[in-house]
C-alpha cells in the first residue's frame, strides 16, 4: 500500500519564507539570497517527508506566494498590463514579474495594479485570481516545475511526484476579463501546453504527476463536465508512460463519482474526512484498474488521527481492490497546518497528547500502513490518546452549555428595524455625506511588535508596555483628527492578531507559539485551537477603545471579531457540530458588544470576513450553514439600543449567491473589499437594492501601491451609480496591519481627498 502525501507546508517552521520574501520587497537581500532560502525549505521538506516513510513526496507544491499564481505563470497566462515588467533577460525578471502579479508594482516609472485575490475553496488561503480574455494564448513560460523535480531527485532517494492544479480546474478558478465568452471554452486551446509539460515530466524521469482537480467535488454544468472528459482523453492519448494521481478533497464526488471514476487516469485520491461517506459509491464504480488513495488524515485540522475510524475505511477498501490498488493519504495538502508539534513545549501535555501537526500526519499516514500490516501497538496507543480526549473534563461546562441552549429568536432580533435606526443614528452623529473611516487595524512596526515581544520576556512590565501602547494609540488618534477623516479607529497596536487576541482572552482556547499557517504571499497567521466550552470570563476591549474615545471628540469605533469568523479561523473542536461552537462565541461577543455601549462606545464594527468562507462547497448545503451563521452574527449585534450603530466588514468574497443573507445579518454598516474588482462586487449589492449603509473599499490594502485622489474619486463615483450615495462610506479595503506607515499616511490622506472631492461636487451639482 502506497504512502501518499499531496503537499506540505512551505513558509517553513520559523517562516523563513516569509521573513526572506519581505527582505526582498524591501531590497535588503537579494533574488539569490531569496532563492537560497527557498531551496533550502524545499530541501528539507523533501526529506521529512523521506524519513517519514512517505512513498509518493511531492515537488512543485512549494510556491513564493500562491500556487495558482505558479500556474498562471507556468501557463503564460500574463495579463498585458505586466508586460513592461519584464525586460530583455526574463530569466532574471521572472520573480518581480511574479511578486508584480500579485502585489502591484509601482517603482521605475511603472504603476501597475495587482490582480484580483479571493478564498481558496472554504479555506483562509487566498489565491490570485487567473486573467482571461477572449482570444486567450496559452504558452509554457516558467521553468519552476521542471527544475524543482531536478532538485527533489537529487535529495531523495524516491522519485519525486510533480504537483500541478488541472486544467478544468485552473479555468474555473479564473475570471473572463471580457463578457463575450465562457471561459471554460478555453479548454482546447489550454490542453496541449499540459500536454507538453507532462511530457518533459516524463523524459526527465517523473513516474506520477498529481493533478489537483477540486471542483470535482462541486457542482459543475454540462460544459464542465464535457471539459473533464475531453481534457484527459487529449493527456491520456499524447502522454503514455506517465501515471496520472487525479485528487480531489474538501467534499465528496456525489453526482460527479461516474464522471471521475472513468477519467483515463491511474489513481484517484478522494477525501475521507470531510466526506466519509463517499466511499461505498466510489467503490462499488471504480473501474478494474484504478488505484484508488483515501484520504483518511486530516488535512486542515490539528486533532490526532482516530486510527480506528480510519482503518475501518482501508479495510473496506483493500477488501475490495486488493492492497496493491489502495494508498493511505492525508485527505488534502498539509499547507493548511502548522508544521511541527514538536516545536511546541507550553502546551497543557493532557491536550497536546490529541494534537498532529504536519510533520506529525505524516507519522500518521505511515503509522496506518504499519497498523494495516499487523503493528497492534501502534494502534493501542493511539486508542489510548483518543479517549483521553473523550473523557477529558477540560472540554466541557455544562453552564455554558445551558446559556446556549437557551437562546431564543428575540436574542438575534434589533429592537427596531433598519429605517428607524438609521434616522436615530443620523440625528445623534452628524456625519457629512461619504463619512470616511478605516477597517480598524494600523501598521504594525517594528516597534510595535518589539514592545510585545519584551513584554512576553518580561523586559518590561505590564505598566510599561501599556504607557507605550497608550502613546502609540494616542499619536494614530491625532493624526487621523489632523488628516480629517470622519469615525477614528484606536490601531489596534495591543493586538497579536484579529482572531488570536480574542482567543487569548476567552476560556476554551489555547495558543501555539509557531503554530503558523500561510493566509497568502508572506502573511501568516496562527489560528487559536478551540478545544473547550467557550466563554468570556471579563473584558476584553473595553479598555483601550474607551481610552482612545476619552482622547478624541469625535466617534471612535469598538473593534471586534465576528462568531464566525472566529471559529472559521481558529482550528476548531470536531466532537460538536460547529453551529454549537459558534452560539458560544456569539454570546461572549454579544458579551463584550454590550459592555462597549455601556463604556460610551457609539459605533461597534464587528468584523465577519469568513461569512462568505464558511459556506459549503454543495449549494444544497448552503441554507443550514447560512442560518446559523447570520443567526450567530445577530446574537452578537442584537443587544444593543437603536441609536448604536453596528458595522461589519467581509473582504475577498463573491456575494452574488448570498446577498440576501448578508442583508439578513442587518448590520446598519457593511464595508466590503471591492478596490481589485473595480466594483464589480457592488453589482450584487445593486440588483438586489441593498437598504443599509455600505463602504466599498476603494483603497487595495493587500499591495504597497499608493492609489491616486482621481483613482478612489472614480471608484466611488461607480459606487454611486450603483447605489444611493447618501448610504455610501468611503474606506480602504482591509485593515492596514500589513502596510507600512508612509504608503499608508499617503494613500488615506488622498481618500480624504477624494471624498471632500465628492462632497464639494453634490454641493456644486445642487447649486445649479
Amino acid at each position: 500500500m502506497l504512502k501518499n502525501n499531496l503537499g506540505y507546508p512551505r513558509v517553513g517552521a520559523h517562516r523563513e519564507l516569509k521573513k526572506a520574501s519581505e527582505q526582498y520587497w524591501a531590497g535588503k537581500t537579494t533574488r539569490d539570497e531569496l532563492f537560497a532560502v527557498a531551496r533550502n525549505l524545499r530541501i528539507g521538506n523533501w526529506q521529512t517527508q523521506s524519513a517519514a516513510g512517505i512513498d509518493l513526496i511531492p515537488c512543485n507544491d512549494f510556491s513564493f506566494y500562491d500556487q495558482v499564481l505558479d500556474m498562471s505563470l507556468l501557463l503564460g497566462v500574463i495579463p498585458e498590463r505586466y508586460t513592461p515588467v519584464l525586460t530583455q533577460n526574463k530569466a532574471n525578471n521572472e520573480i518581480d514579474l511574479y511578486f508584480a502579479m500579485a502585489r502591484g508594482y509601482q517603482k521605475d516609472g511603472l504603476d501597475v495594479t495587482a490582480m484580483e485575490m479571493t478564498k481558496w475553496f472554504d479555506t483562509n488561503y487566498h489565491y490570485i485570481v487567473p486573467e482571461f480574455v477572449q482570444n486567450q494564448q496559452f504558452k509554457l513560460f516558467s521553468e519552476k516545475v521542471f527544475e524543482e523535480f531536478n532538485l527533489a531527485k537529487q535529495h531523495i532517494n524516491a522519485t519525486p511526484k510533480p504537483v500541478l492544479i488541472g486544467p478544468v480546474s485552473y479555468l474555473l478558478l479564473g475570471k473572463e476579463k471580457q463578457a463575450s465568452f465562457n471561459k471554460i471554452d478555453l479548454i482546447k486551446k489550454l490542453v496541449p501546453v499540459y500536454i507538453e509539460v507532462l511530457n518533459r515530466l516524463k523524459n526527465y524521469g517523473a513516474e506520477w504527476v498529481q493533478i489537483d482537480e477540486p471542483f470535482l467535488a462541486l457542482d459543475l454544468t454540462q460544459q464542465e463536465k464535457e471539459a473533464y472528459v475531453y481534457a484527459y482523453k487529449e493527456i491520456s492519448k499524447n502522454c503514455p508512460g506517465i501515471k496520472l494521481l487525479l485528487t480531489t478533497y474538501f467534499e465528496s464526488l456525489q453526482g460527479n463519482t461516474q464522471l471521475a471514476v472513468n477519467l483515463p487516469v491511474s489513481a484517484l485520491h478522494i477525501d475521507l474526512v470531510r466526506a466519509p461517506q463517499q466511499l461505498d459509491e466510489v467503490l462499488e464504480l471504480l473501474p478494474t484498474g484504478l488505484r484508488l488513495s483515501l484520504g483518511v488524515v486530516d488535512g486542515r485540522n490539528i486533532w490526532k488521527n482516530d486510527y480506528i475510524k480510519s482503518i475501518s475505511h482501508l479495510k473496506k477498501a483493500i477488501a475490495a481492490l486488493g492492497e496493491d490498488r489502495v494508498m493511505v493519504a492525508p485527505s488534502c495538502s498539509l499547507l493548511h497546518t502548522p508544521f511541527d508539534l514538536d516545536l511546541e513545549t507550553g502546551i497543557n501535555p493532557e491536550i497536546r497528547n490529541w494534537m498532529a501537526f504536519a510533520k506529525q500526519k505524516l507519522n500518521e499516514v505511515n503509522e496506518l500502513a504499519q497498523i494495516i500490516n499487523g503493528d497492534n501497538a501502534l494502534l493501542q496507543a493511539n486508542l489510548q490518546a483518543i479517549s483521553s480526549r473523550n473523557l477529558s473534563k477540560l472540554i466541557h461546562k455544562q453552564q455554558i452549555k445551558q446559556r446556549a441552549a437557551a437562546i431564543t429568536d428575540a436574542d438575534a432580533q434589533r429592537a427596531s428595524a433598519f429605517g428607524t435606526r438609521q434616522k436615530i443614528q443620523q440625528q445623534r452623529f452628524q456625519l457629512p455625506m461619504y463619512p470616511t473611516t478605516t477597517i480598524g487595524s494600523f501598521p504594525q512596526t517594528d516597534d510595535i511588535r518589539s514592545l510585545r515581544a519584551r513584554l512576553k520576556k518580561g523586559e518590561l512590565s505590564p505598566a510599561q508596555y501599556d504607557e507605550q501602547i497608550e502613546k502609540a494609540t494616542i499619536d494614530a488618534i491625532r493624526w487621523q483628527e489632523e488628516i480629517g477623516l470622519d469615525v477614528l479607529v484606536h490601531g489596534e497596536f495591543e493586538r497579536n492578531d484579529m482572531v488570536e487576541y480574542f482567543g487569548e482572552r476567552l476560556d476554551g482556547f489555547l495558543f501555539t507559539k509557531n503554530g503558523w499557517v500561510q493566509s497568502y504571499g508572506s502573511r501568516c497567521v496562527k489560528p487559536p485551537v478551540i478545544y473547550g466550552d467557550v466563554s468570556r470570563p471579563a473584558d476584553m476591549t473595553v479598555r483601550w477603545s474607551a481610552f482612545a474615545q476619552a482622547n478624541t471628540d469625535k466617534l471612535m469605533k469598538g473593534m471586534l471579531t465576528g462568531p464566525v469568523t472566529i471559529l472559521q479561523w481558529s482550528f476548531v473542536r470536531d466532537d460538536q457540530p460547529r453551529s454549537e461552537t459558534t452560539y458560544q462565541i456569539a454570546l461572549a461577543i454579544r458579551d463584550e458588544v454590550v459592555a462597549l455601549e455601556q463604556a460610551g462606545i457609539k459605533v461597534i464594527q464587528i468584523d465577519e470576513p469568513a461569512i462568505r468562507e464558511g459556506l459549503p462547497l454543495r449549494k444544497k448545503d448552503w441554507q443550514a450553514y447560512l442560518n446559523w451563521a447570520v443567526r450567530a452574527f445577530r446574537i452578537s449585534a442584537s443587544g444593543v439600543r437603536d441609536e448604536t450603530q453596528i458595522h461589519t466588514h467581509m473582504c475577498y468574497s463573491e456575494f452574488n449567491d448570498i446577498i440576501g443573507n448578508i442583508a439578513d445579518m442587518d448590520a446598519d454598516v457593511i464595508t466590503i473589499e471591492t478596490s481589485r474588482s473595480q466594483m464589480e462586487l457592488l453589482a450584487a449589492f445593486a440588483d438586489f437594492k441593498y437598504p443599509n449603509e455600505i463602504g466599498p473599499g476603494v483603497y487595495d490594502i493587500h499591495s504597497p501601491r499608493v492609489p491616486t485622489v482621481d483613482e478612489m474619486v472614480s471608484l466611488i463615483e461607480k459606487a454611486a451609480i450603483l447605489l444611493p450615495a447618501g448610504n455610501l462610506w468611503v474606506n480602504p479595503d482591509c485593515g492596514l496591519k500589513t502596510r507600512k506607515w508612509p504608503e499608508t499616511r499617503t494613500a488615506l490622506i488622498n481618500m480624504v481627498s477624494a471624498a471632500k472631492q465628492l462632497r464639494q461636487l453634490v454641493v456644486e451639482t445642487t447649486v445649479s
